[in-house]
């Protein structure tokens, strides 16, 4: 059985892959379940902070059992958490997240909106969440989000209290209400109003929950039983929520899919009460509305709908298009007839997509493409007019019952096009907190529209279907089959600096620039350096050659007289009569379709007293950061360990240091094997640096070369204040001198799960605290062992440094180092 559900879980998903991308029918099941769906009036719109907040079980029961429009509105794409398939970060992690949210959506059936908030990490309490987050700037995506979709019902997934857990969830209750409310004054963000009208949801609930020790649900609140075994799907609700739910990999959320019914509880936050489940008041039906005559056509064609050939549905549902042209209600109008032509093109059995044998064009020149088109009924489905980018054709041609017809032609990209990158990353965010939209239409979009399709008139009995086919990359994956994708527009030329970061040490500095050309035509180019937008040098380059590296030296007399110890330089490259300043970065997981985006053309020079006498250093990964690049990018050579090398002592013996990766204890199984191992190594004078670990799904339950417990202690202000309990500790004084300078600029967090009890043959290093809080002394844990130096810091090191953060560079340096301080000369 559970290979069975494991088989339709990747047989949804590859349809998912490519849904966006061709037009495809969907299942008779499919079909049946939205023709039912077109029956009902209501809307749900499920409402919380992240992704992976939501309550899957329940979307799936609303949109499977109940067949109502549903959507989850998360306010942020997870940019502030963790990874635990690669080395993504902030934007990008949230790119991957997002991406995982479509998958599970694909799965249960409902829609999925966002706001523009970052999220920025963990916070602990609202106060502290409105301090980044503009509040009236997501109450007014919120409002949008409600006034666009228009839904009857809000449901929220957390309360505006501590019994959230995270400030950022409690904010997600405070902003639910606030846009409730303010979604139908016309006074509250009139800007939007150009393209929405005013809309007053019914009623806004709080789906109660028990989370481990929190139970706050109660017996006396609005009640609904979900899970209910559902054989179209061949599984019940709560089964198929486990499978939505383990879309969030990056997360590590994979959920049992727990067959059965079970009970969610809800209570009212504002609106109207209800006494009669959570749909009590609402206009349920067409009937409801005056038009019994759409409830009477529906009722017969889901009475005779055939699963064999659902093809025999295209008439009666074109017939019952024509009544539905003609509802007086504009907005309800608009989204049937939607759904209705989704339907009766999936009754035909229509497929096309319009694709071509490359994964990436660019602007302004040509490429072979095919366009496929297929039905499958009985009903003619004509080919009315065919728009390509640049003509149109009539060809006014029959497609023929089951029988493939392919188009070729050569199409130019128009010359302008912007390279294909998600539309909240294209220019810089706002703020810390609040993501850049260039057209504010496309809040609330998972993703924006490619701006590259044909465009396929079909004629359908007398009517007209408009489908828009986007311009494609399809391939025959050896393993995989079938690969469809979006075709990715890439700029002709990008420009990258090979290091991300420069230490600056006194001397000239030899900076280097990776270009490539992506364009048919070569040429001659230049590339400016500036800092603070001034120049501060240049390098003429041959692209000659697709990719060619450029040096340049630049000189200390330029960047040494910066009065700054974060020098942040940027490079544009001018040719062919356009500038270049971004680089592609493709995201690839077997889970996603490949993703693209670009960076801006930036590095950092530390300048300052930024000293390290460690050159060796052992690297054992764990969910994935950036600081073995760093390290190499400072000159330090970094070997990633795998078992082999770690079980070796006498190759163990040869690291200055060993790094273990950050949540190395929640991600290797095999760590209570090498622990003994490094043990032995430190004993025999190493230092080993074991990152932060949270308390869940654990290799070992005591990390400690001596005890210690780690906690669910954070501190989250990311300039609260430093207490640094023993200046003259040898971790503190080389090769670096550490004061509280080292830790201005950090960025999102100072650390998590921080130790609360520890062997007092351990040394608390610092003191930090949130603002209210009580004191934390285990921000970094430092023990002599035998001849070596074992340290445990949850300090958020693996954020610090691909940041450029000087201070957090000097500590982490000096750990490094540690078994080198007896070797300093008087």
């Amino acid at each position: 059985m559970i290979k069975r559900l494991k088989s339709i879980a990747v047989l949804l998903f590859a349809a998912a892959f490519c849904s966006a991308q061709q037009a495809r029918p969907l299942k008779s099941s499919d079909i049946f379940r939205e023709i039912k769906t077109l029956k009902h009036i209501p809307k749900v719109l499920y409402l919380a902070a992240h992704p992976d907040d939501e309550n899957t079980g329940l979307l799936s029961w609303l949109v499977n059992e109940q067949n109502l429009e549903t959507a989850y509105l998360s306010l942020t794409r997870g940019d502030g958490g963790q990874n635990l398939l690669g080395t993504e970060q902030g934007p990008a992690l949230g790119l991957i997240r997002t991406h995982e949210l479509l998958a599970a959506r694909n799965l249960d059936g409902a829609k999925q909106f966002f706001t523009r908030a970052i999220d920025f990490g963990f916070s602990k309490n609202t106060d502290d969440t409105f301090k980044q987050w503009n509040a009236d700037s997501i109450t007014a995506d919120v409002v949008w989000a409600i006034r666009k979709f228009r839904p009857d019902v809000i449901i929220c997934r957390f309360p505006p209290t501590a019994a959230a857990g995270h400030g950022q969830h409690a904010a997600s209750a405070v902003v639910a209400e606030k846009a409730f409310k303010a979604a139908a004054d016309k006074n509250q963000f009139p800007n939007q109003l150009k393209y929405v009208s005013v809309w007053q949801p019914k009623r806004l609930l709080w789906n109660t929950f028990r989370f481990g020790a929190v139970n706050t649900t109660a017996e006396n609140q609005l009640k609904v039983t979900v899970g209910q075994y559902d054989p179209q799907l061949g599984m019940g609700y709560g089964e198929l929520a486990g499978l939505s739910r383990s879309f969030h990999k990056s997360q590590g959320a994979g959920t049992q899919s727990v067959a059965g019914i079970r009970t969610e509880y809800f209570t009212q936050v504002a609106g109207e009460p209800s006494k009669d489940g959570l749909f009590g008041g609402l206009v349920p039906s067409w009937s409801a509305k005056g038009y019994q005559d759409i409830d009477a056509d529906l009722n017969k064609i889901i009475a005779a709908f055939n699963f064999n050939k659902p093809d025999l549905s295209v008439n009666p549902l074109l017939a019952l298009r024509k009544k539905i042209a003609v509802v007086k209600d504009l907005n309800l109008r608009q989204d049937k007839l939607k759904a209705i032509d989704q339907l009766i093109l999936s009754c035909a059995g229509f497929m096309g997509e319009v694709v071509t044998n490359q994964a990436e064009v660019v602007a302004g020149e040509d490429y072979d493409f095919r366009l496929n088109l297929i039905a499958r009924a009985q009903t003619p489905v004509i080919i009315s007019q065919i728009k390509w980018l640049n003509e149109k054709e009539s060809p006014n041609r029959k497609l023929s019952e089951d029988s493939l017809i392919t188009l070729a032609k050569r199409i130019k990209i128009p010359a302008g096009t912007q390279p294909t990158e998600p539309y909240w990353m294209a220019n810089p965010p706002k703020n810390a907190a609040t993501f850049s939209v260039p057209n504010d239409t496309l809040i609330g979009l998972p993703e924006a529209e490619s701006p590259l399709n044909v465009v396929v008139d079909l004629k359908i009995g007398t009517d007209i279907f408009t489908v828009k086919l986007p311009l494609s990359f399809k391939k025959l994956d050896p393993v995989r089959g079938d690969v469809v994708e979006p075709l990715r527009v890439i700029p002709a030329a990008e420009l990258k600096f090979t290091q991300s970061v420069y230490l600056g040490n006194g001397e000239d500095l030899t900076i280097s620039f990776f270009v490539k050309r992506n364009a048919d035509k070569a040429g001659k180019g230049k590339i400016s350096i500036t800092y603070n937008g001034q120049s501060i040098g240049g390098v003429d380059v041959d692209l000659t050659e697709k990719n060619t590296t450029v040096n340049y030296m630049l000189p200390k007399s330029v960047w040494g007289k910066i009065n700054s110890n974060r020098i942040p330089i940027e490079a544009k490259l001018s040719f062919d009569g356009a500038t270049f300043d971004k680089y592609q970065v493709v995201v690839q997981y077997p889970h996603l379709p490949t993703l693209q985006y670009f960076s801006h053309t930036t590095a950092f020079i530390l300048k300052g007293d930024v000293k390290v006498k460690a050159k060796k250093i052992g690297y054992i990964p764990g969910a994935g950061d950036f600081i073995p690049e760093f390290l190499r990018e400072a000159g330090l050579q970094v070997d990633v360990l795998g078992n082999a090398d770690i079980m070796d002592a006498k190759k163990l013996a040869g690291y200055d240091a060993i790094v273990a990766g950050v949540r190395l204890n929640n991600t290797e199984k095999k760590l209570g094997i090498w622990m003994p191992m490094l043990k032995q190594y430190v004993n025999d004078g190493g230092t080993f640096i074991m990152q932060y670990n949270t308390n869940q799904d654990v290799t070992l339950s005591d990390l400690g070369f001596y005890p210690f417990r780690i906690a669910n202690k954070r501190v989250t202000e990311e300039d609260a204040a430093v207490k640094i309990l023993t200046p003259n500790h040898h971790l503190l004084n080389y090769p670096n001198k550490i004061t509280s300078e080292d830790f201005k600029g950090w960025v999102q967090e100072r650390g998590a799960y921080f130790p609360d009890q520890w062997d007092q043959k351990y040394e608390p290093l610092f003191e930090m605290h949130d603002t209210g809080e009580e004191p934390l002394q285990g921000a970094t844990l430092y023990a002599k062992y035998g001849k070596g130096h074992y340290i445990y810091t949850p300090l958020a090191f693996f954020r610090q440094l691909p940041a450029g953060n000087v201070g957090a560079a000097r500590l982490f340096f000096n750990f490094l180092s540690a078994s080198k301080v007896n070797e300093q000369t008087p």
